[in-house]
């Protein structure tokens, strides 16, 4: 029978009171936030997330701009009632996370010659504050109150960490050498592997190069559109970069390598990376959003290929997997029943289409979420997909071509600066015809070439009370907060 050490039993005492005082408090703070948005000023805290290139930042600068001047919003209903009486920034509750910076993303928008900012590189947050009448029975009964919108942005591949809570070091390494196989963006980390002894005595730049290697592959993969790139913090390391939290990668025969072994400290950094990374993450931040929109960047995995289209699906698969605690422990007991409210899966970007497509983009979305959602229990959590472009770059026209109408989008090319009209191809009736060939792994799509172009954003000249023209903002604001203005 195995005798536990007394560091050993020192140590594992001290994770069981961490893990009840955790829970402690976060019952004290649940039922505090409770009190005080029942009886004071409601708090909704809207988490925005989205896999690279989603336009996670600019949905967020332009819902922020248009529920500052929402003559682009009458489909938020309080806002076309006029109950929104003012809205106002203000300083965000968290103290120790860093503040969306809005206005600097709103420059560049707005800007004489308007550029997109830069991508989400570390979690922030934006408060803005709404001076709501109520409707109803309470019109003559009550005054107006303030509702805070909390607007909680973070990178949608840290959600995808979830998913290693669950697996041990040896089934996290089987897992992604069989996916990099056959990849050519991990030829060089494939090589490195054959050379490497696990059982060897550390060697720290030998295990640096490897993680330097494998997260060049995670780079490489990211960019050739691939969705399946964890750890997410080796893509975006922020003040971890060179920790050994993030200096481990994927090797063989880690199983049974001796102490001081390179496999071994290997094994021992991933499960590092589990408690002091991911870990914290969900429980700082995550367990407390109510509700949450992903972002998806559906047309450029479309553009992509079949391959991309499943990836992405096998991603959205695993950020659902976030939102339905019971299948794993330590999410469970940490929200302690808490469930987030309303989830939005948004296809971004619609104004690369015509709107006569947008039906079709909207049901390829549902469609690339409907498994994972079948198997979910979100405990009544509402669920909705949608078509949107939080700025719209584009305009619409009909074409001639060959005695047939094309229905185009006209905008500036980002490569080029030319103005342009862009016929992308004709998205199926049937999402099926997209998610059959990606299931099967097919090279390329049989009958159509989807294609997609980048557009620069088109200058803007805003009249006093309007926000940032858009696509469909205004409807996902509504799903998302509406019951509660």
């Amino acid at each position: 029978m195995p005798i536990l050490l007394r560091s050993e039993c020192i140590g594992a005492v001290s994770v069981v009171i961490s893990t009840i005082a955790d829970g402690i408090v976060r019952t004290i703070e649940g039922a505090r936030d409770t009190v005080n948005e029942t009886l004071f000023e409601p708090v909704i805290r809207l988490g925005v997330t989205g896999l690279a290139r989603s336009g996670k930042t600019v949905f967020i600068t332009s819902l922020v701009a248009n529920l500052l001047d929402r003559g682009r919003m009458p489909q938020l209903f309080a806002a076309a009632e006029g109950r929104i009486s003012a809205a106002y920034l203000k300083p965000q509750p968290d103290d120790t996370v860093p503040r969306f910076e809005y206005e600097a993303h709103l420059g560049t928008l707005t800007a004489r010659e308007p550029h997109w900012p830069d991508s989400t590189r570390a979690i922030s947050e934006l408060r803005v504050s709404l001076k709501v009448q109520p409707n109803g029975l309470l019109v003559g009964l009550q005054g107006p109150r303030t509702v805070h919108l909390d607007i909680v942005d973070y990178p949608g591949e840290w959600l995808l960490d979830l998913a290693l809570l669950d697996k041990s070091y040896d089934e996290w390494t089987a897992d992604v050498l069989e996916r990099i196989e056959t990849r050519s963006e991990a030829e060089s980390y494939r090589a490195l592997l054959d050379a490497t002894d696990a059982t060897a005595k550390l060697d720290e730049p030998e295990a640096q190069g490897l993680a330097a290697s494998f997260t060049e592959y995670l780079q490489s993969a990211r960019d050739n559109g691939y969705y399946d790139c964890t750890p997410g913090r080796f893509l975006l390391p922020g003040d971890l970069a060179g920790s050994p939290a993030i200096t481990f990668a994927p090797i063989r025969d880690a199983a049974n390598a001796p102490r001081r072994s390179l496999g071994h400290e290997m094994a021992r950094r991933y499960e590092a990376y589990k408690s002091h990374v991911v870990k914290p993450f969900f429980r700082d931040h995550f367990s407390r959003i109510d509700r949450q929109v992903v972002l998806v960047d559906a047309l450029g995995a479309i553009h992509n290929g079949p391959r991309a289209v499943e990836d992405l699906r096998g991603a959205m698969t695993d950020i659902l997997s976030a939102f339905r605690p019971g299948t794993n422990a330590f999410l469970s007991r940490l929200l302690l029943g808490k469930r987030v409210e309303r989830i939005l899966f948004a296809a971004s970007k619609a104004d690369h289409l015509h709107h006569s497509q947008h039906p079709e983009l909207t049901a390829i979305m549902e469609a690339l979420t409907r498994d994972a959602r079948d198997k979910a229990s979100f405990a009544g959590a509402q669920t909705a997909s949608m078509a949107l472009a939080a700025l719209r770059a584009t305009t619409e026209e009909t074409l001639d071509h060959n005695g047939a109408k094309l229905d185009c989008v006209r905008g500036t090319l980002l490569d080029t600066g030319k103005q342009a009209a862009f016929y992308p191809g004709q998205l199926p009736k049937d999402p099926s015809h997209l998610l059959g060939p990606a299931r099967e792994r097919a090279q390329a799509w049989l009958d159509q070439d989807y294609q997609i172009m980048r557009f620069s954003p088109a200058p803007l000249t805003l009249k006093p009370g309007y926000g940032p023209p858009h696509i469909r903002l205004d409807k996902a604001t509504q799903f998302l907060v509406g019951d509660k203005l």
